[in-house]
């Protein structure tokens, strides 16, 4: 939030007693349980003003806005701050799925109470439950993965491959197909060309989602494309760990998506929309926002 390299930024409330026992007590928690993934609902945030190491701040504080960035919220339950940063990062490290209304058979349940009296109960809780297999998309097949890799090994997450071959669709409709599955959340979507029976051109669609999205993506492949059947793979995608920093440049501030492997940082790029949009404030091509960025590394 302060536009800090990361060996400059100072933590404040973060390394409180309190705070650590959260981080590290959700860790355990999620380690120990092996769950195939952790879903929530969607965040409520509360309301008012929160008083914190830089004085008073309306709620959501600046981390937690920035934390939650691209997660649904809500506001307004409370007068108080309901979701703090801490909170805030655990949810959007853990949490696979966001939704209000989950298909779920509960087997256990727990309750975290606070401290502060409130109106509305001031607790969290947590169920541990079996959900509907066809609504998660779950296969007998796909072993769990732990989310805590052992010391030097690369994280890896459990996925879908789901692939079908389209011969009947114009390359405009493949285009728009494209962007709405990417809209919806797909890992990855590509097209590669190849040739079918009786020598016609043909596209493959391979498109890349979580274990328990494959449903949700099976369906929207068979309303938006003209397939009548789709692979399902398993696999496992091993990934880098990603951060981003904001990097102040002539032309104005643009995001840093970061490649880090062992906590060194392989590589870093700035995000194309930040790019487009300096382009067009300015006037200038897209070539020259590179160059600027370049300049200010």
């Amino acid at each position: 939030m302060h536009g800090k390299p990361v060996d400059e930024v100072h933590f404040h409330e973060v390394g409180a007693t309190d705070s650590i026992v959260d981080i590290v007590g959700a860790a355990i928690c999620y380690h120990r349980l092996g769950v195939d993934a952790a879903w929530a609902s969607p965040v409520e945030l509360g309301g008012g003003f929160v008083r914190c190491a830089h004085g008073l701040m309306p709620v959501p504080a600046p981390a937690t806005a920035e934390l939650l960035s691209g997660i649904p919220t809500t506001r307004g339950a409370s007068p108080h701050e309901t979701t703090t940063p801490t909170g805030a990062a655990i949810l959007a490290t853990l949490v696979r799925r966001f939704t209000a209304a989950p298909r779920m058979a509960v087997q256990r349940t727990g309750y975290g109470i606070g401290h502060r009296d409130t109106e509305l109960p001031n607790l969290l809780r947590v169920h541990l439950a079996e959900v509907d297999e066809a609504h998660a998309g779950r296969a007998a097949d796909a072993a769990s993965s732990s989310a805590f890799p052992a010391a030097g090994e690369l994280p890896s997450e459990p996925a879908r491959l789901l692939q079908c071959n389209i011969d009947d669709m114009t390359a405009e409709q493949l285009a728009v197909a494209m962007e709405l599955l990417m809209e919806e959340g797909a890992m990855d979507v590509h097209f590669t060309p190849i040739m079918m029976k009786k020598g016609r051109p043909a596209t493959c669609v391979s498109l890349l989602c979580a274990r328990h999205e494959q449903e949700r993506f099976a369906r929207l492949l068979f309303r938006h494309t003209t397939t009548l059947g789709i692979k399902s793979v398993p696999i496992d995608k091993i990934v880098l760990e990603t951060r981003f920093e904001r990097l102040e440049t002539p032309l104005g501030p643009v995001t840093m998506k970061q490649a880090l492997l062992d906590g060194e940082v392989l590589r870093a790029k700035p995000e194309l929309e930040d790019c487009k949009a300096l382009a067009r404030k300015h006037s200038i091509p897209l070539a020259d926002v590179y160059l600027a960025i370049g300049k200010a590394r």
